[in-house]
């Protein structure tokens, strides 16, 4: 693909921020406009129009392309240069990664312990420990239906990248690091493609 002159392109795919950087800069060098603006909210948010953008780049350019983002999403945050986008992307994929890996643990002991799974789903939606993602993909995975909404395989290398980031940046991420090793076992025992919920398959070995 070829961009016009004084075009905008809008990438929306979950890359790294250095990538996301040196796409800007070639963009720049033949005068076409670029943001970073991955999206979250799954395949049934782009059905509906209700993705949330996290965008990356100049703001004058983010309200030229606000009438396009409408029709596709329902909210867009503008969190800074180039890169900004990818980068709070890859943190929240993180907090994601986590949440339904350890849920997938709280799933196994409590069937291991004789309890009904489901009864530490009604505690947790009545609790400080609600959250969206839980809500919807721990009766999921209680159920073992993981069609993929989010595919395992890119969560997986979302959690690589955002090591790699953590890395340049010089944060450590044990847990992050924890969760990609679970991640990679699943993945690398799955003949289908599955949802990144089907983490939960390491505990029903």
């Amino acid at each position: 693909m070829r961009a016009n002159k004084g075009s905008v392109y809008v990438d929306s795919s979950t890359i790294s921020p250095a990538l996301a950087r040196k796409i800007a800069a070639a963009c720049t060098e033949r005068n076409v406009r670029f943001l970073d603006a991955p999206v979250t909210g799954g395949d049934w948010g782009a059905r509906e129009g209700n993705l949330v953008f996290m965008i990356g780049g100049d703001p004058e350019t983010l309200r030229a392309i606000e009438p396009v983002l409408g029709v596709m999403g329902k909210k867009w945050f503008h969190l800074g240069p180039n890169g900004a986008g990818q980068t709070i992307k890859l943190a929240m994929n993180g907090i994601l990664a986590l949440q339904v890996g350890v849920m997938a643990e709280a799933l196994a002991i409590v069937g291991k312990a004789g309890l009904s799974e489901l009864q530490l789903i009604e505690v947790m939606q009545s609790s400080m420990a609600r959250s969206g993602v839980l809500d919807l993909k721990a009766p999921l995975m209680v159920r073992g239906e993981y069609k993929p909404s989010f595919p395992l395989r890119l969560m997986h290398k979302d959690l690589g990248l955002l090591l790699d980031l953590g890395n340049q940046l010089g944060v450590a991420l044990p847990a992050t690091a924890a969760a990609r090793e679970v991640y990679s076992y699943v993945k690398g025992e799955a003949k289908e493609d599955l949802d990144y919920s089907a983490v939960m398959r390491f505990w029903n070995q």
